[in-house]
């Protein structure tokens, strides 16, 4: 098996895991009076995700070589994606939830930065089709997912900024 389709394989499986573990929280959320903001731009959002995986299939030489270093930078983005994911606990999902009241996340990664999520998503985007010198994908994914994280920053700091207590 070539490292493009190692790569994808572990991708593929990771999305569907945190899609799970997502479906769970979402559940929690909800009992906990969690409400849901930024459905109409959600679908864009895994459009783009799933569009990316099968562009990336679709494009590069399975028997392509991987940039070594550009895989180190890979390991570390998915250190972090853990780090936030670990963060958030029951309040990860893949959708925009906000407990009414609740204050926001100030621990983990989120003492650096505001969406360390998407500044780790924008890295992957980016740096997985690079590892297979895939230039051109690399460069119109990115283009795409900061399209679609303009609209989904704006609604969600709109959301927390109105339902969440400063703490």
């Amino acid at each position: 098996m070539s490292a493009l389709h190692w790569v994808v394989g572990f991708l593929v499986l990771q999305r569907l895991a945190e899609l799970a573990v997502a479906r769970r929280n979402h559940r929690l959320l909800r009992a906990r009076g969690a409400v849901e903001v930024g459905r109409r731009h959600y679908p864009a959002l895994v459009s783009l995700h799933i569009g990316w995986l099968v562009a990336l299939v679709a494009t590069v030489d399975p028997q392509t070589r991987v940039s070594l270093p550009l895989l180190g930078v890979f390991a570390l983005l998915e250190c972090g994606r853990v780090w936030v994911i670990t963060t958030l606990g029951p309040r990860w999902t893949t959708r925009v939830m906000v407990v009414p009241g609740e204050p926001r996340i100030r621990t983990g990664p989120y003492r650096f930065v505001r969406h360390p999520n998407y500044l780790i998503v924008c890295g992957e985007i980016a740096v997985v089709p690079l590892m297979f010198g895939a230039w051109a994908l690399a460069a119109v994914a990115s283009v795409l997912n900061l399209i679609v994280l303009r609209t989904r920053i704006a609604v969600e700091d709109q959301a927390l900024e109105e339902a969440c207590a400063e703490g």
